[in-house]
């Protein structure tokens, strides 16, 4: 059963966000009007460019003394959100997971199409190495379609035969933009902020009207993941996307990747961005810090 203080938030959040047939300037307004920018004044941000791509580091008290190093692909359905929307939420995540969050801004589509992100990902995490951290301090990390960026630039990486990070930390991240999964086919409730006809409208804008929804790095449901780093995987039970998930993982194993799937029972999509406001979200964020330190220890 979940928490009082959940049960209230979600009684608060109508469905309305995802709808198939909005233009994409609709899209990208209410995507926008659901990403604070407000900054608390504890965290430390300092942009800077790396790669040639805008990035800010975000500094919290709690791991002001950390070396640990969390490269963060943003979520936006890969179509909306800027730095000032991310910059907020991966200092709530800072609270629990012990790292320096790096987060980026690569280019949106559908101005700019698949690859171009997963190119701009490499570029910075290249341009991180080159200035000093060393690829064991670093983790790739990503919520919603940042997910599936991060993951797909991990496979690149090893493609390309260059240094890999520590580890992955996926929260209710896109893997399958044609939403195959039985959670896509079968919610088990309404989730307010995705449905699998939206999801399929957004990987349309990214890759292009003819470009391959089931390329392994546009839709990594379908890539080869041996050689990768351990991943962990954090989604909600409500979750459109849920079996993006449990797929993945179900591959990843049977690549021989170390990979940690957690369900949390009645959660939505996007909710770790929401965490600091229920005990099952604190959790969730705690559980993924015990995962980095396990692959970056102290």
């Amino acid at each position: 059963m979940a928490s009082e203080e959940y049960e209230q938030l979600r009684a608060t959040l109508e469905p309305g966000l995802a709808v198939a047939t909005d233009e994409l300037e609709q899209v990208r307004e209410k995507m926008t009007a659901v990403h604070p920018t407000d900054v608390p004044e504890d965290v430390e941000v300092e942009r800077v460019e790396l790669g040639g791509v805008p990035c800010a580091w975000v500094t919290t008290p709690e791991v002001e003394d950390s070396d640990r190093v969390i490269l963060h692909a943003h979520g936006g359905a890969f179509v909306a959100t800027k730095l000032e929307h991310y910059i907020p939420f991966c200092a709530g995540l800072a609270r629990y997971v012990p790292a320096r969050f790096l987060i980026y801004e690569y280019s949106l589509a559908p101005e700019a199409r698949f690859p171009t992100q997963i190119d701009e990902t490499v570029a910075v995490f290249e341009a991180l190495l080159a200035s000093g951290a060393p690829a064991s301090q670093v983790a790739f990390a990503g919520d919603s379609c940042g997910g599936g960026i991060a993951i797909a630039s991990l496979c690149k990486l090893r493609d390309q035969g260059r240094p890999l990070p520590a580890g992955y930390i996926g929260l209710t991240p896109w893997f399958d933009l044609e939403q195959q999964g039985r959670s896509a086919q079968e919610p088990r409730g309404i989730d307010p902020f995705v449905n699998a006809p939206w999801i399929r409208e957004r990987g349309r804008d990214y890759v292009g009207p003819d470009g391959d929804v089931r390329d392994p790095l546009a839709c990594p449901v379908h890539a080869d993941l041996t050689g990768l780093p351990p991943l962990f995987l954090s989604v909600g039970e409500v979750d459109t996307t849920r079996d993006d998930a449990t797929r993945l993982a179900a591959n990843a194993g049977a690549c021989g990747v170390d990979v940690t799937l957690e369900i949390h029972p009645e959660m939505i999509h996007g909710f770790h961005g929401l965490a600091a406001t229920f005990p099952e979200g604190r959790d969730a964020l705690r559980r993924a810090g015990d995962f980095l330190r396990r692959v970056i220890p102290d």
